[in-house]
């Protein structure tokens, strides 16, 4: 039985495809009783008899007049699509209404019909809305890779399309499931998988949403890959850390510095997904490459890119440095990605063993790391050298295109002659 409380001012009703018709009984009563109703237009709703109606298709005009009725004390109703308080006209009552005055009796979102429509939990789940707003942050939330994202699109923004276009900008389209969700909870209820090269239904109908769901990327054929400057969602992920690898531009000036030789040790140390290791192997056959990772099941995931890639690493291990650095041969190369407050630790245990005409290589995002490291490679007697890198990634605004940053990279470099 819905709360109907009878010292509440305004009642603010969701509904589903259905309409008033599909509402509890004591809901019904709310709206038949009331001198005032607000509907949007597309509710269709019938008034009763003596019963005031008006749109809310321009809220603010519809908000003054509820407040007008409110002051005269007439029973009042707002009927509204879904949750009123996702994305709906709650906020706007909010502003002009103290919550005292409110009651809200939700209907199922989309985002609930969403996942209900491919049978999926969905408590881990995030959500960005797009409408009036720039792309980029549709970038930014993939970054962070969500095993879940409802994208709430704006079909004057690009709608689904736009969806599409940012995944591919971000190298993320081997990473999700792209389902297109239209018409939820009408009778013309539409979802469906659509796959990369799969065009969009025409036409597809104003009122969808885009839900990315994370999934294994498929298996692929190594020959058939680019040499270098592998696309982010190729590899796979530690479910629990989505995300966390050295990205696409990154990598390819990473390995860039390092010089690598045609033959000779290679030091990954903080591999994460091996992603800088596996592609230098791709580049360098016939270097070792012994890759770090201290996090629990990194190895097993560095060794299954590795099968993925066609390479294969002298050896990988589920350790930490500097201590694990003892166990192996002394290298030519040296990259540095994780290590944290060790990193200094680390820095100097590797400069004790680099060879002659050695690099090492750190990718940093603090001015303060670069600051307690560079002082280190310059004692040891290496030549020292500091770059800054930020890329940006296409992403579609209207009929054209803006850029969106990368977390900008300082890169230290240390040469041993």
């Amino acid at each position: 039985m819905a709360d109907v409380n009878p010292a509440v001012s305004l009642h603010v009703i969701g509904t589903d495809a259905g309409g008033v018709l599909n509402l509890p009984q004591s809901l019904q009563l709310l709206i038949k009783q009331a001198a005032l109703v607000a509907a949007p237009s597309r509710l269709a709703y019938a008034p009763s008899s003596g019963q005031q109606l008006i749109s809310t298709d321009h809220p603010a005009a519809a908000i003054e007049a509820i407040a007008a009725a409110l002051a005269t004390s007439k029973p009042t109703v707002l009927l509204a699509s879904g949750d009123p308080l996702w994305f709906g006209i709650g906020r706007l009552l909010l502003q002009r209404f103290e919550p005292a005055q409110l009651c809200f009796h939700p209907a199922p979102s989309s985002m609930q019909l969403a996942f209900a429509g491919i049978a999926r939990p969905w408590q881990d789940a995030s959500w960005i809305s797009l409408h009036g707003r720039e792309p980029e942050a549709l970038a930014a939330e993939l970054q962070k890779r969500p095993a879940a994202l409802i994208v709430l699109t704006d079909p004057n923004r690009g709608g689904a399309e736009s969806v599409r276009l940012i995944l591919r900008a971000s190298g993320l389209e081997a990473a999700y499931g792209f389902w297109l969700c239209e018409q939820l909870g009408h009778p013309q209820q539409r979802l469906q998988r659509l796959a990369p090269d799969e065009p969009l239904p025409d036409p597809l109908d104003p009122l969808h949403l885009v839900l990315l769901l994370a999934e294994p990327p498929a298996d692929i054929e190594a020959a058939g890959l680019p040499l270098f400057g592998l696309e982010d969602g190729l590899f796979l992920q530690q479910a629990d850390r989505p995300g966390l690898m050295t990205k696409r531009e990154v990598r390819i000036q990473l390995l860039a510095d390092l010089q690598l030789p045609a033959q000779g040790v290679l030091w990954d140390i903080g591999a994460g997904v091996g992603s800088v290791g596996l592609e230098a192997l791709r580049l360098r056959p016939a270097l070792q490459l012994w890759a770090l990772e201290c996090r629990g099941g990194g190895a097993a995931l560095i060794e299954a890119n590795a099968r993925r890639l066609g390479v294969q690493p002298a050896g990988v291990l589920e350790a930490s440095a500097p201590e694990a650095l003892a166990q192996l041969p002394d290298p030519d190369r040296v990259l540095i990605g994780g290590g944290g407050r060790q990193r200094a630790e680390i820095l100097a245990a590797v400069l004790t063993r680099l060879r002659p005409a050695g690099v090492v290589l750190l990718p940093l995002a603090t001015l303060e790391a670069l600051a307690e490291l560079r002082p280190l490679l310059v004692q040891s007697g290496c030549q020292v050298s500091i770059t800054q890198h930020q890329a940006w990634r296409g992403a579609p605004l209207a009929d054209g295109t803006r850029l969106a940053p990368l977390n900008p990279v300082l890169v230290l470099r240390g040469f041993r002659p």
